[in-house]
């Protein structure tokens, strides 16, 4: 028998199945779509047919809501402050394949983190390092993925906020992906400006 649990959030109303053998967690969409577990991130999305990212890696429903995300931080000025570590945060938790592109866009996602979430500086010194960086690329390898890329993902930050609840969501995205590859921390380090 399954008893089906109805507990709600203000983007989504979850469904959680209790099995005799297994607790699943299923989140209906407002549009009604069902969730899935995106490739790239592994966070909860809707299940739906679409575009996705050239080589970062992801199901058409994360990009979707990454999509939403990147919409509102363009078209009000109040929920642009976090717009940089919105676009480290997702690249990161989208390693893609070994390529020289998603080498690049990791490697440099994560110094901006780095710079941003651990060294407290400001996204527009990031923004800058990391245009800096983009200019001796070769000197980046491919850092194997963590196995979990972070439990805030970008499911975590979409749906309605206010813009300082955003900006707070964002950073705990930005921390948990972070964190996430800790790993490779000295490395990245190694990477920025003295």
């Amino acid at each position: 028998m399954t008893t089906a649990v109805a507990t709600s959030t203000p983007m989504r109303v979850s469904f959680y199945l209790m099995g005799p053998t297994s607790l699943e967690q299923q989140r209906l969409w407002p549009d009604g779509a069902l969730s899935t577990r995106c490739i790239g991130c592994s966070g909860l999305v809707p299940q739906m047919d679409g575009p996705t990212h050239r080589y970062l890696e992801s199901s058409p429903g994360c990009w979707h809501l990454y999509g939403e995300v990147l919409a509102r931080e363009y078209s009000d000025s109040a929920f642009r402050v976090a717009h940089r570590l919105t676009v480290d945060s997702y690249a990161v938790q989208h390693p893609g394949r070994p390529s020289a592109q998603s080498v690049q866009s990791v490697c440099i996602h994560l110094m901006s983190l780095c710079l941003v979430v651990e060294r407290g500086l400001t996204a527009a010194y990031a923004t800058r390092v990391m245009g800096e960086a983009t200019r001796v690329k070769e000197r980046f390898f491919w850092l194997t993925p963590p196995v979990s890329l972070g439990a805030v993902t970008v499911s975590d930050v979409a749906g309605p906020a206010t813009p300082s609840q955003h900006e707070e969501r964002v950073r705990a995205w930005a921390e948990a992906a972070w964190s996430a590859w800790a790993e490779h921390h000295a490395t990245v380090r190694g990477w920025l400006p003295a």
